[in-house]
């Protein structure tokens, strides 16, 4: 069960990057930094870029300051940090969602649907991945998967030609747990792929849904220090 909820957030990554890559004309809504990339092409090939990769780094890093100290805020108040931004990445997603279905798909990268969309979740992605690194310190960026293909293979050459005085639990371990999160991200990529051919912007409708599943897997906040056992 350990490995559900990273699996999940995995899924969820790979699915909003591709729809969102597909349907918001190239923007990255996950894997954030590879706006980086397509905007120095759009230089390079003597275009402006998109106001939606524009901005979307400043929207990112604003949203992961957000995060952070109102998570300092609601642990000082005695609250569930966790679960409560959990839930406003819920509601990013379903906001998502709702603009996806009502407005359809932007007919250019920098319409008012298209920016609100992408936007939000890009917001929605930067409290994923502020939550992961706060909370879910022992595994591996949800959306970004080269650490994590890198990782494997090494593990994989180990299994293959053991090294000396290595722990072969322990990479055989981190080799089963790795596959799980590189294959759900993969799968991600893959189902929306699909769903975005099948149903257009209502594919949009699953990462909300999978986003209560998360929720649901969330471990049980910790007791108040110095309560009673």
């Amino acid at each position: 069960m350990k490995y559900v909820l990273p699996g999940l957030l995995c899924f969820n990554a790979g699915f909003i990057d591709t729809a969102g890559f597909v349907a918001l004309h190239g923007l990255f809504a996950a894997h954030v930094t590879g706006n980086l990339v397509t905007f120095a092409a759009a230089i390079a090939e003597g275009r402006m870029p998109s106001i939606s990769k524009i901005i979307a780094i400043p929207v990112f890093c604003l949203v992961v300051i957000a995060a952070r100290l109102l998570s300092r805020a609601l642990v000082t108040r005695g609250y569930d940090d966790f679960r409560i931004l959990m839930a406003a990445k819920l509601i990013l997603l379903a906001h998502a969602a709702l603009v996806a279905i009502q407005l359809g798909a932007p007919l250019a990268a920098d319409t008012p649907n298209a920016i609100m969309m992408g936007m939000t979740l890009v917001s929605a992605m930067a409290l994923q991945n502020a939550l992961h690194r706060t909370h879910l310190t022992d595994a591996p960026p949800s959306t970004v998967m080269t650490g994590t293909i890198t990782q494997l293979l090494l593990d994989v050459t180990h299994v293959w030609k053991p090294h000396p005085g290595a722990d072969h639990g322990q990479v055989r371990t981190r080799l089963r747990r790795f596959g799980v999160f590189l294959a759900s991200f993969a799968a991600g990529c893959t189902i929306a792929a699909v769903l975005y051919l099948l149903a257009g912007m209502w594919c949009f409708l699953l990462p909300p849904l999978v986003a209560v599943m998360e929720i649901y897997m969330l471990p049980p906040p910790a007791a108040p220090a110095g309560g009673k056992g």
